[in-house]
């Protein structure tokens, strides 16, 4: 499976691959108690996302558990606001996994919404995935207030069914099929 070609444009938004010279950019969200709260990692040190970064830009697509990570920057400025990735989960079913951070400086104006709606359109129609999911911490409002606004359903509420950072957590599964996301977007144009 190729990489599709890069940068992704929006109106406001390239999402390119990410690069050494990012690590800065993405420590000032990255090492955030706010931004790692409901993450698998504790606010990073520049060090730490140094390493992330490195991986995240010599990345390739070939067998489950990969991704394709994307450096989410303004047109205007450059300026690197977030970050997403497409996991490919199970290669033979089709299924994707979405992911994103995004620095709460930028928040409130619809770019996380922009960048995952080119994410979920490059998982559907470049990867011809069949399913795309979505998990996070039932109190993580903004991110399955996200997966809602791009039309992704709830599928699973999960109670109490894993220690997380010393507590037991609640996590939200949404979803989309390609199917659902091709009459999503006929009925946008």
């Amino acid at each position: 499976m190729s990489l599709p070609p890069f940068p992704h444009e929006t109106e406001r938004l390239l999402l390119r691959p990410f690069t050494a010279a990012d690590v800065d950019a993405v420590h000032a969200y990255h090492g955030l108690a706010e931004v790692a709260r409901y993450q698998y990692w504790e606010p990073r040190s520049r060090d730490e996302v140094a390493v992330e970064v490195e991986k995240w830009a010599a990345e390739g697509v070939a067998g489950d558990g990969d991704y394709v990570s994307f450096a989410v920057t303004l047109k205007g400025d450059g300026a690197l606001i977030g970050d997403m990735v497409l996991l490919f989960r199970d290669r033979e079913a089709r299924q994707g996994e979405l992911g994103f951070s995004f620095n709460p400086a930028y928040g409130g104006r619809g770019y996380a919404t922009e960048a995952a709606t080119v994410v979920m359109d490059l998982g559907f129609n470049h990867f011809g995935l069949h399913r795309i999911f979505g998990r996070c911490d039932a109190r993580n409002e903004r991110s399955w207030a996200l997966m809602q606004r791009l039309g992704m359903r709830r599928e699973a509420h999960f109670r109490e069914h894993a220690l997380f950072k010393g507590v037991w957590d609640e996590e939200f599964y949404y979803a989309m099929l390609s199917r659902e996301w091709a009459d999503q977007r006929r009925g946008e144009a």
